[in-house]
């Protein structure tokens, strides 16, 4: 089944994209999706979502910063007629009515603590004192500049792999939970945070990586369409505008990151507490 929507980036079957690429089953179609953030669903969007693909969960994997940016965006667009008129979507909830949600803080307070760490005392006082004043966007470009931007995309993605583990270990149980399938998997461009999720998700599945390459560097193409609007956002964290972009070595870097330090994916996954078994219930649900 091949989708294509009003306002919704980045969306595609993970299954179906694997399978497709390696010209055999090894994935489950129709139970695993990912996307960029679905806010802006158009009302055929949201229709198609819960009646043509059956979707029944959603994970969302975004920070608290970005809800409250994108509560602020909607509340700005509200009080504005024109768009009122045009864009059917600013009269429906937020969440779609019948879908449940799960807010999973992949970069969660370890994650957060980490960061931090790694700033100068005068930053990180600068950084307390920006949010105490209520400029959070400004204090979390600090973090951008200085923690972030040297250590690159790649590199972050890392250090969420080794700093967040019971929130990649929660993502993780959605997916085995009863009743959780159909599922959508995404954050505000449905490309790192969401692509790490899913390719720790297919290494369980026996999935080879250049397939799990394959589907992560389709975000690329994925999320061209908004690619200015993405970028100011980017800005905005202090992050330069290879940000937006996939980095051609991401999931080998990830496969590479788990062999070396952590003896390979279950031994990565021993260390969050993900176990055996837990592993076993992914494959059954989600494997071909």
């Amino acid at each position: 089944m091949s989708l294509t929507f009003d306002n919704i980036l980045n969306f595609r079957d993970v299954g179906k994209t694997v399978n497709d690429y390696m010209g055999r089953k090894l994935v489950r179609e129709g139970v695993l999706y990912r996307s960029a953030r679905p806010d802006d669903a158009s009302p055929a969007d949201r229709r198609k979502l819960r009646d043509e693909v059956g979707l029944k969960t959603v994970i969302d994997l975004r920070s608290k910063t970005e809800h409250l940016k994108q509560a602020q965006k909607r509340q700005a667009d509200l009080r504005v007629p024109a768009l009122l008129q045009s864009n059917a979507a600013l009269a429906e909830p937020v969440q779609i009515p019948g879908l449940r949600y799960r807010e999973v803080k992949v970069t969660g307070r370890r994650f957060e603590r980490f960061l931090l760490s790694q700033l100068s005392w005068w930053n990180y006082f600068k950084l307390i004192f920006l949010f105490i004043i209520g400029y959070r966007m400004q204090a979390v470009s600090i973090l951008g500049r200085e923690v972030m931007l040297p250590r690159g995309l790649v590199g972050l993605g890392l250090i969420t792999m080794d700093e967040s583990g019971p929130e990649i270990a929660e993502a993780l149980r959605t997916f085995i939970e009863p009743s959780s399938l159909p599922v959508l998997v995404h954050c505000t461009q449905g490309k790192d945070r969401t692509g790490l999720i899913i390719a720790l998700t297919l290494m369980v599945l026996k999935v080879q990586i250049p397939a799990i390459q394959h589907d992560y560097l389709l975000s690329q193409k994925g999320l061209e369409a908004e690619r200015e609007g993405r970028l100011e956002e980017i800005r905005e964290l202090g992050l330069t505008p290879e940000w937006g972009d996939c980095p051609r070595d991401f999931v080998r870097k990830v496969e590479a990151h788990v062999s070396f330090k952590y003896g390979g994916i279950d031994g990565y996954l021993d260390s969050i507490e993900f176990g055996s078994s837990e592993r076993q219930r992914l494959i059954e649900v989600l494997g071909a």
